[in-house]
């Protein structure tokens, strides 16, 4: 980053434009709360999509959110956003997107100091521009955001003390977000409403993927997998995913011999946050419900195909990557042009296994006392 000093007490708004995605957006989480340390007395904004707010709801590293256009509603809409931003007065942008569409909001807003990565064809726009680290895609994401804060406070104090531990250091990084009692409750009522027995363990599948086809595990699988988790771990087995994952829900439901509680597209993502916070397990592709799992400390299995999980596996130590990676992997691609080797190669005897295990593992747990 350029090397202009700042001045932490002239600092005193800041908006963080946030991440475009679910698993992003959690991926922002260390680096939104060294923010914090960083600037302790100054009110942090985070724009974003409005999503979030079922997110970040009473969290303790942001003062409010405020939504952010996507793009997707036209020039009408990033002019009312750059006259929000302006009538705000921030003396700080921070820009985790690497578009070029955030720091034309922040220069347009003229927001005195807007610091990010040169990325997109953006330098002219930043007060203070980050080379990409030579790191990228052999670390996980979240140093890359945490490398923006970072130097950030190099340039407030000229030293950091941002964590730069290794990405397999996972005790080292909190992710943690606290879901209330209240919202707990909440999600126990859902899921009463929806025919729950609370005398077994419960085991949520998120067979969906909103951003790409070639990341979901074959529907036909999920369904094989619930009926080994009802018939032999005695589970109940609910499906969660958004609206538009709905079709692939109905598939799953349509081939398995038991019922199944489908909550897909029937909850808001603060819902489905608390109702991730009362399950024992979940189960799913390498979408955003993995990352709200990380965030919460719930176990998870997530199956990785197409994508690389050394730069966006769940950030925490009880989530679990299972994978069988063919040469082909990780190709990144949206639609497989081949066969889906990376994903039919893992079956369900092979979730059921670490699925079992998990289960055992937490029963032991709860018998012994320590729970």
């Amino acid at each position: 980053m350029s090397k202009r000093r700042l001045q932490p007490e002239q600092i005193k708004r800041v908006v963080v434009r946030g991440a475009n995605w679910i698993g992003d957006a959690m991926m922002t989480v260390p680096a939104l709360r060294e923010l914090r340390r960083v600037l302790p007395g100054a009110h942090i904004t985070l724009a974003t999509r409005a999503w979030a707010e079922g997110l970040f709801d009473n969290v303790d590293f942001l003062d409010d959110i405020m939504v952010a256009d996507d793009g997707r509603r036209g020039w009408r809409a990033r002019v009312a956003e750059v006259s929000e931003w302006r009538r705000r007065r921030f003396d700080l942008a921070l820009l985790f997107p690497n578009a070029f569409a955030p720091a034309m909001v922040a220069w347009a807003a003229r927001v005195p100091v807007r610091a990010g990565y040169a990325t997109d064809g953006r330098r002219p726009l930043l007060t203070h521009s980050l080379n990409v680290p030579e790191w990228r895609g052999a670390r996980h994401e979240v140093f890359y955001y945490l490398n923006i804060v970072a130097e950030l406070e190099c340039l407030l104090t000229g030293a950091t003390q941002v964590e730069a531990a290794s990405s397999s250091e996972w005790a080292e990084l909190r992710l943690d977000l606290r879901v209330s009692i209240e919202r707990q409750h909440e999600a126990r009522e859902i899921l009463r409403r929806h025919g729950a027995k609370f005398d077994r363990p419960l085991v949520v599948l998120c067979p969906g993927s909103t951003n790409s086809r070639a990341k979901r595990w074959p529907a036909e699988r999920f369904a094989a997998l619930a009926n080994q988790l009802v018939e032999e771990a005695g589970a109940e087995v609910a499906l969660i995913g958004a609206p538009e994952e709905r079709d692939v829900s109905r598939e799953v439901a349509s081939l398995t011999r038991h019922r199944l509680l489908s909550l897909t597209g029937e909850t808001s993502l603060a819902q489905t946050v608390a109702l991730l916070s009362v399950c024992n397990l979940l189960i799913t592709n390498d979408t955003g419900p993995a990352h709200i799992a990380a965030a919460i400390n719930l176990p998870t299995l997530v199956i990785f195909g197409p994508t690389d999980p050394v730069t966006t596996r769940p950030y925490s130590a009880v989530a679990e990557v299972v994978r069988q990676p063919p040469v082909c992997a990780p190709c990144m691609l949206r639609d497989c042009p081949i066969d889906h080797r990376c994903m039919t190669a893992i079956t369900p005897a092979d979730i059921f296994a670490r699925a079992t295990h998990i289960i055992e593992q937490q029963s032991a747990t709860v018998v012994g006392g320590t729970r």
